[in-house]
């Protein structure tokens, strides 16, 4: 039965209203996808681009190259050399155990590092690459990077690492480098980020900790793209970074190495300085280490037997050893009097062994004493009690005052690690540091470089350089950075008095070349060569009333711990001094016998440039230097052999 009109138009009008309602719903959703698609693509679409490109671009840090570090001859001392090592990034790599496990059958992986690199994915953030193999060789770097599609997050990299050429013989001058420690990174306030990169290396002691920031440089970035499993596809960008400052110190290799060399056995230091620009020609420490040793982790049983050693390898005696002066300290003693104007060149003072002060028996080293001695022979033949009795004259603030003058007390400001101050005691010194007046025996001992008063091998060099030059030596180990000159260490006149120095100097070349001198049978023989010194010897025990009563013990008959210091200072030629040279041996006895032949050779060796003719050394003692020469050549040998192994 069909439907009435009126219906089917009712319902016509109810379909048309609704097919408009559904047609205009349909209408504004597709409208509103349509303006969020344009908002997206054109309002947003630099936003979006880069959100893009941060997921299919990395950002990464390149390491610069650290500044290398050369002698005053421009020969190398620190270099860099190309290292392989393997790394993994924990967001890249998925389960990064497993992927361990799969390296691990492809290259040698040492348990003690794998440990390590475990720990520091765990630590460390997601996008941090850890190293898991260092110092890797070329076979282990093809395998990896053949088999890449079954490592991700694995990378072979190259990268720089330090050398140290010539060995112990900088390592407390030049010190070393090592991977950035946590230790490290917490001493810094806004540490950059390059110092998180895997293994990177900063200086830990030395002149390569104290000039890290010169010797660094500044990272460079590169941008690469990646794939979903972030390998690397391809370099977008690169942007170098600047390298570190080359650094040219004033040593010379060869009297460095030299010097070094020949104190090798003993717990010893030896520091010469260029009597006119003030620079460090050599600063040996003995006995040394090797400072490539450090670069690549020291193992726990090298540390230990650098630890254990009772001859002190790891610090640097030459800058941070402190030891009483002895009889070398007695050219101050005899300044002070003479600016005071308190001791005539030529009046005497009588020695029978000892001088009583204050109730008590001050002893002079030979027991029967000098007779009567002016100040050249009190130079000559170390005589105590002349000292003694200057420095009942002039007191300690005088004496205090003048070593100050001549370096010593004074904390030089050079790039290595804990520089001493040593100390030129006084009244208010004493009071403050040890609640205590100061007595007239403190003045007493001091007078002869004992008591109190403390000095470095390099202060000691610096006072000498004074004495010799009458000018205010400073020293210098540094000569250019990235090849622009540093200030000269020549100084001024210290204002003394030039026939006070002038005597003070007859009586040190008496020393080496008086045939009484405590220090002849060191003497250089040629002439127009000859070197002025002075021995000392500190004692480092008392020595009791009894013992004095029946003979001081030999040194030879102690423990060697218990054995005197023995000292020697120098400068040559006497005419026109060129080099100043401070020696001491720890323990050592007596400075005649000691320190003396060493400094002699050393001197030589600067002089000549080179093995000195035997000609130059005393007819009696050139079998001996024969034989030493030719072990000191076959050390030189040994150690360009090791460099060159190094290299």
């Amino acid at each position: 039965m069909r439907r009435p009109a009126r219906d089917r138009a009712e319902s016509q009008r109810r379909l048309t209203r609704r097919a408009l309602v559904i047609g205009g719903a349909q209408v504004a959703v597709l409208g509103t996808l349509l303006f969020r698609m344009r908002h997206l693509q054109v309002d947003q679409a630099d936003e979006f681009r880069l959100l893009a490109d941060e997921n299919r671009i990395n950002l990464q840090l390149i390491a610069p190259a650290r500044g290398r570090i050369f002698d005053r001859e421009g020969r190398i001392i620190a270099d860099n050399v190309p290292s392989y090592r393997i790394t993994i990034t924990r967001e890249q790599a998925g389960d990064a155990d497993e992927v361990l496990a799969r390296l691990a059958r492809l290259i040698t992986l040492e348990e003690g590092t794998l440990e390590k690199a475990r720990r520091e994915l765990a630590e460390l953030r997601s996008d941090t690459p850890v190293t898991v193999a260092d110092r890797v060789d070329w076979a282990a770097i093809s395998r990896v990077a053949v088999n890449a599609p079954a490592l991700p997050g694995v990378t072979p990299e190259v990268g720089l690492s330090r050398r140290y050429p010539l060995g112990a013989a900088y390592a407390h001058a030049i010190g070393y480098v090592g991977a950035v420690s946590a230790r490290d990174i917490e001493r810094l306030d806004a540490p950059e980020a390059l110092l998180r990169l895997p293994r990177f290396q900063i200086g830990k002691i030395g002149l390569e900790s104290r000039l890290e920031n010169t010797l660094r440089g500044s990272a460079g970035t590169r941008r690469v793209e990646v794939n979903a499993a972030g390998r690397i596809m391809r370099e977008l960008e690169r942007e170098e970074g600047v390298p570190g400052a080359d650094i040219q110190i004033t040593c010379d290799n060869a009297i460095q190495t030299y010097a070094h060399a020949r104190l090798r056995g003993e717990g010893a230091a030896a520091v010469m300085l260029d009597c006119e620009s003030g620079d460090i020609l050599a600063c040996a420490s003995s006995p040394g280490y090797d400072p490539n040793l450090f670069v690549r982790g020291i193992s726990s049983a090298d540390y230990r037997a650098l630890l254990d050693d009772p001859l002190r390898p790891l610090p640097n005696k030459a800058v941070q050893g402190i030891y009483p002066p002895g009889s070398t300290f007695k050219m101050v003693t005899a300044l002070a009097a003479l600016d005071a104007g308190l001791v005539d060149f030529n009046e005497t003072v009588y020695c029978p062994g000892f001088k009583e002060i204050s109730g008590r028996r001050f002893h002079c080293w030979k027991r029967g004493g000098h007779g009567n001695v002016d100040l050249h022979r009190s130079l000559r033949d170390s005589c105590d009690v002349y000292y003694y009795d200057m420095a009942m004259r002039v007191g300690i603030e005088g004496i205090s005052a003048m070593a100050e003058r001549l370096g010593i007390g004074v904390q030089f400001d050079l790039p290595m690690t804990s520089v001493a101050q040593g100390l030129a005691p006084s009244r208010q010194w004493k009071l403050a540091n040890r609640g205590q007046p100061w007595m007239v025996g403190d003045s007493a001992n001091t007078s002869i470089g004992q008591g109190f008063v403390l000095a470095s091998p390099l202060q000691l060099a610096v006072m000498t350089a004074r004495l010799a030059t009458s000018r205010a030596v400073m020293p210098r180990l540094v000569k250019s950075i990235n090849g622009v000159d540093q200030p000269s260490g020549r100084g001024e006149s210290l204002g003394l008095n030039e026939n006070h120095l002038r005597e003070v100097r007859r009586g040190m070349f008496a020393v080496s070349n008086s045939p009484r001198g405590t220090a002849y049978r060191a003497h250089i023989a040629e002439e127009t060569m000859r070197l002025a010194g002075k021995t000392g010897t500190s004692q480092v025990r008392n020595i009791s009333t009894s013992e004095r009563a029946d003979g001081v013990r030999a040194n030879r008959d102690l423990p060697r711990d218990q054995r005197d210091h023995a000292l020697f200072v120098s400068f040559a030629p006497f005419d026109a001094p060129r080099y100043a040279l401070s020696v001491v041996v720890e323990h050592g006895g007596g400075g005649s016998t000691a320190a003396a032949p060493i400094a002699r050779d050393i001197m030589l060796q600067a002089l000549y440039g080179g093995d000195p003719p035997l000609t130059a050394y005393p007819a009696t003692d050139r079998p001996r230097i024969r034989t030493l020469q030719e072990e000191m050549r076959r050390e030189r040998d040994r150690t360009s052999a090791e460099a060159r192994d190094r290299a």
